[in-house]
């Protein structure tokens, strides 16, 4: 019933959108990003924090204007650095940390722009890239792990940094933007011509082609050792994504699952995770 609600929400707002684009196209454009970029949901209360991020030591970044937050699980020299998604914030590995911390590694994440602590309501991946840029010389973490979007962070950055890393692990990461931008048009009901401008818009402000931002073309070239968790009736990022990574990604293997949806949090799973982290 839930579900249902949220569509039938989407579609007015799609109509509304729509609407508008015939009486003044520049606002409907600005009103559809507005959309696609602002979570509803997954920023933090520094007074009502998730039980798992109170354990940890907690730091505020500057990155230009913005300000993120990361919180550290002190272990040995070796990190793992943890990158969350969409609508999500650093508490979403919650279920994870306890295990990872019997690791004996110093476990780190971080919350995106404008999610958890981090300032600002607009999202998108190169300020989140940023921040990785910021934290990686700081942290140096030797292993990372990506939920969803998360992933396609790791990807744009490792496709210009020089930082390497030991392994990395994703867990239902998307490959192709295009996709997603394409899934927010049908959710919504938009014009193909309001999609058109949305990619006009965001290739203009971020100065990508919105065709090579891929998870897959990122990786395409790199050698780390990593592995593919992917659930095969995900309804967020459909199991093709994976398969697009997996065949580009040479050294990456694929461990798909059944009715974990898109979380994947699964006690099953995160043995298979800490054992490839371990071995």
């Amino acid at each position: 019933m839930k579900i249902k609600k949220q569509q039938i929400i989407a579609r007015f707002l799609g109509l509304g959108i729509n609407t508008l684009s015939f009486v003044n196209p520049k606002k409907a454009l600005q009103v559809a990003y507005l959309f696609f970029s602002t979570p509803r949901k997954g920023k933090l209360d520094f007074n009502q924090l998730p039980s798992i991020l109170k354990k940890a030591t907690i730091e505020k970044h500057n990155v230009g204007s913005h300000i993120y937050h990361s919180y550290e699980w002190k272990g040995n020299q070796e990190c793992i650095l943890l990158v969350h998604g969409w609508q999500s914030n650093a508490s979403r590995w919650k279920i994870l940390i306890p295990q990872l911390i019997e690791t004996g590694k110093t476990i780190v994440a971080l919350d995106g722009p404008a999610h958890g602590l981090s300032s600002g309501k607009e999202f998108n991946i190169p300020t989140y890239v940023q921040f990785l840029e910021d934290l990686m010389p700081l942290k140096q973490p030797t292993i990372i792990i990506g939920h969803s979007i998360g992933g396609q962070v790791i990807g744009k950055y490792l496709s210009t940094a020089s930082y390497s890393f030991e392994k990395i692990i994703f867990l239902g990461v998307p490959s192709d933007f295009s996709i997603i931008l394409s899934n927010y048009i049908q959710i919504l009901g938009l014009r193909k011509k309001i999609h058109q401008q949305l990619i006009d818009y965001i290739q203009f402000r971020f100065d990508i082609e919105i065709q090579e931002f891929s998870t897959a073309q990122f990786l395409s070239n790199n050698d780390t050792p990593g592995i593919l968790f992917h659930d095969e009736i995900d309804d967020v990022v459909p199991i093709e994504e994976a398969f697009k990574i997996h065949k580009s990604w040479k050294n990456a293997q694929l461990i798909t699952t059944k009715n974990l949806g898109h979380s994947m949090h699964d006690s099953k799973l995160y043995q298979d995770l800490i054992s490839f982290i371990q071995n």
